[in-house]
């Protein structure tokens, strides 16, 4: 990665990351969290007992992590003075071309690898095992701007029609049915997605395709399959142009949600709002995908769910790296990079700075095994 076209933070005289806008590319330095694998409690230990390690650890991918990442590193920095961590948010599918190619230690994904990725990466990793961790949870708000209906209710079929453009306007019979209290005014529906190649979309239409099948038959797709609507780009291109727009929906990160109305998305028998409880319970509640490695937590996400406490409409980005490293001294930057993302201290630094929901104790737990794991050859 081109220094030129780095944005550095500094971390060795401040907690919170300054900015410099520069091209396209983010630089992180920061400082490693305390490595506690051997306990494994994956806390990290600000207090600087921790065996003091050196060196630049360099990952790429997820534009949506990139907040998150400016919280860890800047934790990470309390206890390591002397690690770089640079990250280049170029988007998933760069992280994971970046890393198969062995141009970076970890990649950020809002995507597990395919099988045939799976396997370019164990080879990568000179035949050794893969980690990919769900390391940040977000739930996806489904966000509306129609003045007088302040508690819109929504099934997963309604949503479907709404978004494949079947559903025009307010009023229609199935929103109705989903509303029966409601004043449902005529109003035109505008549907807005991204116009760029995303994470979020690529979730959220996992969810349609999962939950509601015969309504959204395009599948999981990353880019917006059809040309109705309205596209815009990025998380704040969807809000502004909801805000812009009565009678618009959309789908957004919740915490970008703003003074939009979110919806209740209808689960089991009952309508639930996006919470960071119910986000990271659902991901609990998720199966992991069969067939590969015992450090590898991909996961097939339970859009399906019937229980009320849980929130389906969520994106799941993973760490992704190797547990056996060439190098040791990459080896031990990876580890202690990682136990401090997976630990409390670094999860609550990551939804304080980018409003993502903690993982939960047992998914801590399972990453922990990765972590545990790292090592050099």
């Amino acid at each position: 990665m081109s220094r030129g076209n780095e944005l550095k933070l500094s971390t060795k005289t401040r907690a919170i990351p300054v900015a410099m806008a520069l091209a396209g590319s983010l630089a992180l330095a920061a400082c490693g969290a305390s490595n506690e694998s051997d306990t494994g409690s994956g806390s990290s230990d600000a207090s600087g007992s921790a065996e003091q390690l050196s060196g630049t650890l360099n990952g790429a991918g997820s534009s949506a992590q990139q907040a998150a990442m400016q919280g860890w590193t800047a934790g990470f920095s309390k206890s390591q003075p002397d690690v770089t961590v640079n990250y280049d948010p170029v988007g998933s599918g760069g992280g994971r071309e970046q890393f198969i190619s062995g141009g970076v230690d970890f990649a950020g994904s809002d995507a597990a690898l395919s099988d045939d990725e799976v396997t370019q990466a164990q080879q990568r990793c000179g035949g050794g095992d893969v980690f990919e961790l769900p390391n940040y949870i977000s739930a996806i708000a489904v966000v509306y701007n129609l003045p007088g209906v302040s508690d819109l209710q929504l099934s997963p079929d309604t949503i479907a029609k709404l978004f494949a453009g079947t559903i025009t306007t307010w009023n229609d019979p199935a929103i109705a049915a989903d509303n029966p209290d409601a004043q449902l005014p005529s109003t035109a529906i505008t549907p807005v997605h991204r116009g760029d190649k995303s994470g979020t979309t690529k979730n959220f239409t996992d969810y349609l395709a999962k939950a509601a099948p015969t309504s959204w038959t395009a599948g999981a797709v990353d880019e917006w399959p059809s040309q109705g609507g309205e596209a815009a780009n990025g998380t704040s291109g969807v809000v502004s142009a909801v805000q812009a727009g009565e009678g618009a929906i959309g789908y957004a990160d919740e915490s970008q949600a703003g003074s939009l109305g979110v919806a209740k998305i209808k689960v089991g028998d009952e309508f639930v709002k996006p919470s960071s409880e119910a986000a990271a319970k659902v991901v609990d509640s998720s199966s992991v995908v069969s067939g590969r490695g015992q450090y590898d937590f991909a996961l097939d996400l339970n859009r399906t769910t019937t229980d009320p406490s849980e929130y389906p409409i969520v994106l799941v980005s993973y760490h992704i790296g190797c547990t056996q490293y060439d190098d040791a001294t990459q080896a031990d930057l990876v580890k202690a990079f990682m136990g401090y993302v997976i630990s409390e201290d670094g999860q609550k630094a990551a939804a304080d700075q980018a409003g993502s929901s903690p993982i939960s104790d047992t998914t801590r737990g399972n990453s922990q095994k990765a972590v545990d794991a790292i090592t050099s050859r």
